[in-house]
C-alpha cells in the first residue's frame, strides 16, 4: 500500500541563491541532514521548526511537512542530506542484530545531539555529492551504513525509530483531512498515510464527506485562502501555496469561480 516514492539521491546537496519552497509536500523515508549555511523552517501542520547553520537534524519518513528555504545576506543556502531509506534500514537490522522495541510517537524532526563526529562525518561527504551513482552502489551505501552507526553510538535512542518498519495504520480521517488538507500531495499519499489504499480512501471519503477528495480539497482550500484574505489581511500571493495550491493563476481563477470576485478584490 506503500506510495510510490519519488527518486531522489542518497546524498543529495542542496544550494540556493533565493528563497525556495519545496515541491510536493511529503517526506517517504528518514533523512538526516546538516544545516550548511542559511535557515530552513519546517512546518508539520502541528508546529513549527526551525534549523539555523550547524545544525543536525533527523526528519522521521512518513510525514507531510512544508519548508522554506533562506539563503543569509549575500550568500547561498546549502544543506546536506543523506537519505536512511527501509531496504536498507532492514538489511542493517538483519546485520548487526538490532530491532525497535517500541513505537515512537513523535516530532517530524529527532532532537540530535550535538557532536564533532557528525560534523567530520558530513565533511566527508562532499567528494561523493561528485560521484555517479551507477558503479558507486556500494561506496555510498558504506557512508549510509556509516551515518547510521554514528547515530546510533551518539543518539543510541534512536533505535526505536530506525527500526520500526511499521505501516501508518487505519486513522480518522476526518480528522486527519481537516488538519493537512492544505499540503500539496497527491491523493495517494494522503490514503497511505490514512492506512488506506486508494480505492478504499476515495470510497470512504466519499461516504464521509459526499464529495470527491479532489473537489472537496478545493472547496476547503479557497475556504481557507478566502479566511486569510479577508480576515487575516494577508495578500493573494503569500496565501495560494501555504493552502496547497502550486499555481497563482490556478488558484484566482479557482477563487473567482468560488467566490465571484478575484482574490485581490476580497
Amino acid at each position: 500500500m506503500s506510495p510510490q516514492k519519488a527518486k531522489r539521491p542518497p546524498i543529495a546537496f542542496s544550494c540556493y541563491f533565493t528563497r525556495n519552497r519545496e515541491g510536493e509536500q511529503f517526506v517517504p523515508e528518514h533523512r538526516f541532514s546538516y544545516q550548511v549555511a542559511g535557515t530552513m523552517i519546517a512546518n508539520d501542520g502541528t508546529r513549527e521548526y526551525l534549523f539555523n547553520e550547524g545544525d543536525i537534524r533527523l526528519s522521521r519518513r512518513n510525514q507531510l511537512m512544508k519548508f522554506l528555504k533562506m539563503p543569509p545576506e549575500g550568500g547561498q543556502f546549502k544543506s546536506l542530506s543523506v537519505a536512511l531509506d527501509q531496504e536498507m534500514l532492514r538489511n542493517f537490522s538483519l546485520e548487526f542484530g538490532i530491532k525497535a522495541e517500541k513505537h515512537v510517537n513523535g516530532d517530524a524532526f529527532l532532537p540530535i545531539k550535538p557532536d564533532a563526529l557528525y560534523k567530520s562525518y558530513m565533511d566527508s561527504l562532499m567528494p561523493y555529492l561528485q560521484m555517479e551513482q551507477a558503479g558507486n552502489e556500494q561506496l555510498i551505501a558504506n557512508k549510509q551504513k556509516e551515518a547510521i552507526l554514528i547515530l546510533l553510538k551518539i543518539n543510541p535512542e534512536l533505535k526505536d525509530v530506525l527500526f520500526d518498519f511499521s505501516e501508518p495504520g487505519k486513522i480518522d480521517l476526518e480528522a486527519f483531512m481537516n488538519k493537512n488538507f492544505h499540503f500539496n500531495v497527491d491523493l495517494n499519499r494522503f490514503a497511505y498515510l490514512t492506512g488506506r489504499s486508494l480505492a478504499t480512501f476515495k470510497r470512504d471519503f466519499e461516504k464521509l464527506y459526499h464529495l470527491t477528495p479532489s473537489r472537496w480539497l478545493q472547496q476547503r482550500r479557497l475556504q481557507e485562502a478566502h479566511y486569510l484574505i479577508k480576515e487575516k489581511g494577508k495578500a493573494p500571493s503569500d496565501v495560494y501555496m501555504d493552502v496547497g495550491f502550486e499555481d497563482l493563476s490556478h488558484f484566482s481563477f479557482a477563487f473567482k469561480k468560488l467566490y465571484g470576485l478575484a482574490p485581490s478584490r476580497v
